[in-house]
């Protein structure tokens, strides 16, 4: 995995906790949250492949979409 990646991954994490709490839910294991940054990430850069926008705009506009 490359060093980009990696901080994009960590980014969503934060993104993750900062919605969570914000949203007065329990936090998911550490392993969970990282799945979740990783599918997060997945998915961002193949719509960003599609549609030709930035990864981070995408990875914001998917972190504020979860609902759970």
């Amino acid at each position: 995995m490359g060093f980009f990646r990696k901080q994009e991954e960590q980014m969503v994490i934060r993104l993750l906790v900062w919605r969570y709490k914000k949203a007065n839910l329990q936090l998911p294991d550490a392993s969970r949250l990282s799945e979740m940054a990783t599918t997060l990430v997945d998915e961002a850069h193949r719509i960003a492949r599609k549609r030709g926008k930035k990864v981070w705009s995408i990875l914001k506009e998917l972190v504020d979409d979860l609902k759970t």
